[in-house]
C-alpha cells in the first residue's frame, strides 16, 4: 500500500451540499472554496459536472475566477454507462470539459448494486471502471476511485470488491477511496477490511465516512491506522442524513493526537474561524458543542474544574484551543466557585486576584441571580456588567428609565393584522425623552421606541442590530404565570462584534426590556463611548 504521502480531500461543495436544507449558490461555492484552500486541504471537490446545471457554472466560472494556492480542484462523476462508448459519453466529456485536473469517479464495489441497481453484469462494471479511468488517464487527468458501498459490499462479497479495487488501479487510478456510503460501520470492522485491503494491493487507499453510526471521523482515523493515506470529509460535517466525517476533527485530531502534518501551512491554526465563516456562507447556525471548533469545546464550568484551571489549564482540556483557532472560556453559573468568578473576570479584561471579598459577593449574586432564572452561560454581556457594579459600587447607565407601557391592537377577522405601540419615557443626556413607535408585535415596538428616545444623545447605537432572540419558559408548571427568561444577542455592524444580555420577568415584554436595555448600555461601553448624562465628576444627573 502507498503511504509515501498523505491526502485531504474535501467534499463540502459537492457531498456536503446535500445536506437537508441546505441549498449552495454559484456564488456560494466560489466563496467557500478560497476558505477551504486556505485550511490547507489537497483537493476540493467542486460538484458534478454534466450532471447538475449549477456544478457546471461552477466550474466555468472558478476557472477564471479562483486562484488556488494549495489545493487542487477536482470534479465528481460517474463511469461510462453500461454499454456505451467511454469517448461517447456525455457524462465522461461533461468531466474533460470542466477543466479540472482531477476527476473523482464513483463507481460500484457492491456487486448487489451492480445488478440491482445499474443492472448490468459484475464483468461490465469492471469494464466500466477499467474503460473511464484509462480514458481520463489518457486524456491528462488525474483519477481518484470512489468505491461506493465498499465496505457493505466487500462483508457481502470480498472477492468482488476487491476486484473494482485492483481494476481501478492497474487502469491508472492514484488513489481508490474506501465508500461507508451507509455510514453503518464501526472503527474495529474499518480497520480489518482497510488492512486486508492493503496487504492485497499496492495503491493508495482513501476513506470516505458517513456518521450514520455516529462514527464516521472515528472510522475515518481506523482506516488511517491502518493505512489509508487519503482522507475525504466536510467542515462542519455536513452531508446527507446525519452528514459526512467532520474534516475538522479528522485533521485536528491526525495533526495533534498522531503528530501528523496534514494540512498545507498554518491551515490548522485558522480553522475555527474558516469552521465559522463557512456557517454563515451556509446560513447554518455554528454547533456550539462541536469538537475543537465550537463556542462550548473548550468552556469550562463547574468551580472544581476552575480551581485546576487555574494552576494548570492542560489539566482540564485535551488540547490547546490556541491550536485550532479557538479559545478556552469559563462560563458563570450557579456551580461557580471563587476560581470561576476570578478566570471570567481576567477572560474579560479584570485581574480579581486577591479581591476576596468581592469574589465572595459576585459569586453569591450569581447563584442568587440564577436561582431567580437568570443565566449567564452565554450572557457574557450581562454578566460584566454585574461586574463592573460590584467594582465600581454602581452599574453602567447612560440613561434612566422612568416608565414604558406597550399596547397591542388585533382586528377581528384578520389575525395577522396585529398592531403594536408602545410609549417609553426615558431621562437622557440632561433631558427627558418621550418615544411611541410602532412594531409589529410587542418587544419589537418596545425595541423601536427605546432606540427613538436614545439615539439623539447616541448615535452609536444605529450601529447595534438585534440578530437573535431566545425565551424559555421556566417552571412551565406554573402555565401562563410562569416565570420567563430571554436571551438577546445584538451585533456592532461597526465592529463586528456580538454580545449576548439576558432578562428574566414575570412576563416575555418584561424579561425582553431588561434584555435589551444591557444591550445597548453594553453596546456603548464596549465601543468606548462617553457618558453625556455624567457631570465632570462622574455622578449620572439622569437617574435622581
Amino acid at each position: 500500500m502507498d503511504t509515501t504521502s498523505f491526502d485531504v480531500y474535501d467534499t463540502t461543495l459537492r457531498d456536503g451540499a446535500q445536506q437537508e436544507g441546505m441549498n449552495l449558490s454559484v456564488a456560494d461555492k466560489l466563496l467557500i472554496a478560497p476558505l477551504l484552500d486556505e485550511l490547507g486541504v489537497g483537493f476540493i471537490e467542486g460538484g458534478w459536472p454534466g450532471a447538475i446545471p449549477k456544478d457546471t457554472e461552477f466550474f466555468k466560472r472558478a476557472a477564471k475566477e479562483l486562484d488556488l494556492r494549495n489545493a487542487e480542484l477536482a470534479a465528481f462523476g460517474a463511469t461510462r454507462k453500461a454499454g456505451a462508448k467511454t469517448h461517447e459519453d456525455a457524462q465522461v466529456r461533461a468531466l474533460l470539459d470542466s477543466e479540472a485536473p482531477v476527476v473523482t469517479l464513483v463507481a460500484k464495489s457492491d456487486v448487489r448494486h451492480v445488478e440491482r441497481a445499474l443492472r448490468t453484469t459484475p464483468q461490465e462494471n469492471l469494464a466500466m471502471i477499467r474503460d473511464t479511468v484509462s480514458y481520463l488517464r489518457g486524456e491528462g487527468r488525474r483519477v481518484i476511485l470512489d468505491a461506493e458501498h465498499f465496505f457493505d459490499g466487500f462483508r457481502y462479497d470480498p472477492g468482488y470488491a476487491l476486484s473494482a479495487v485492483v481494476t481501478a488501479f492497474e487502469a491508472g487510478a492514484e488513489t481508490v477511496c474506501l465508500c461507508d456510503t451507509n455510514g453503518g460501520m464501526l472503527p474495529d470492522w474499518v480497520h480489518e477490511v482497510v488492512g486486508r485491503v492493503g496487504a492485497e494491493t499496492d495503491g493508495r487507499l482513501g476513506m470516505h465516512a458517513h456518521n450514520d453510526s455516529g462514527c464516521a471521523v472515528a472510522n475515518t482515523l481506523a482506516a488511517v491506522a491502518a493505512g489509508a493515506a487519503h482522507v475525504q470529509g466536510c467542515v462542519n460535517g455536513y452531508g446527507e442524513r446525519t452528514g459526512n466525517a467532520d474534516l475538522g476533527a479528522v485533521v485536528a485530531n491526525l495533526q495533534l493526537k498522531l503528530g501528523r502534518d496534514v494540512l498545507t501551512g498554518r491551515g490548522l491554526r485558522e480553522l475555527t474561524r474558516i469552521s465559522h465563516a463557512i456557517s454563515e456562507i451556509t446560513n447554518i447556525a455554528p454547533f456550539a458543542r462541536q469538537p475543537y471548533v465550537g463556542a462550548s469545546a473548550f468552556a469550562h464550568k463547574a468551580g472544581l474544574h476552575a480551581s485546576a484551571i487555574k494552576v494548570d489549564p492542560d489539566m482540564y482540556q485535551h488540547a490547546d484551543p490556541v491550536a485550532v483557532g479557538n479559545d478556552m472560556r469559563m462560563l458563570i453559573s450557579d456551580m461557580a466557585g471563587r476560581a470561576s468568578i476570578e478566570l471570567k473576570g481576567r477572560e474579560l479584561g479584570f485581574d480579581l486576584a486577591g479581591q476576596g471579598d468581592l469574589l465572595t459577593r459576585v459569586t453569591n449574586r450569581v447563584k442568587d441571580a440564577e436561582a431567580q432564572g437568570y443565566t449567564y452561560d452565554a450572557a457574557d454581556a450581562s454578566f460584566e456588567l454585574m461586574l463592573r457594579e460590584e467594582l465600581d459600587g454602581r452599574r453602567p447607565a447612560y440613561f434612566c428609565t422612568e416608565s414604558w407601557r406597550v399596547f397591542v391592537e388585533t382586528t377581528p377577522g384578520k389575525p395577522t393584522e396585529t398592531n403594536a405601540e408602545a410609549t417609553v419615557k426615558m431621562h437622557v443626556g440632561g433631558s427627558r425623552m418621550l418615544a411611541t413607535a410602532e412594531g409589529n408585535g410587542p418587544v419589537n415596538a418596545l425595541d423601536a421606541a427605546l432606540r427613538k428616545a436614545v439615539a439623539p444623545t447616541y448615535p452609536e447605537i444605529d450601529r447595534f442590530e438585534l440578530i437573535d432572540f431566545k425565551v424559555r419558559i421556566l417552571d412551565t408548571e406554573q402555565g401562563t404565570d410562569a416565570v420567563t427568561r430571554v436571551l438577546v444577542e445584538t451585533m456592532d455592524s461597526g465592529a463586528e462584534a456580538t454580545w449576548m444580555t439576558v432578562g428574566v420577568g414575570p412576563n416575555i415584554i418584561e424579561a425582553s426590556w431588561e434584555a435589551l436595555v444591557d444591550s445597548i448600555v453594553y453596546g456603548l461601553l464596549r465601543a468606548g463611548t462617553p457618558n453625556r448624562s455624567e457631570t465632570p465628576d462622574g455622578v449620572t444627573t439622569d437617574c435622581d
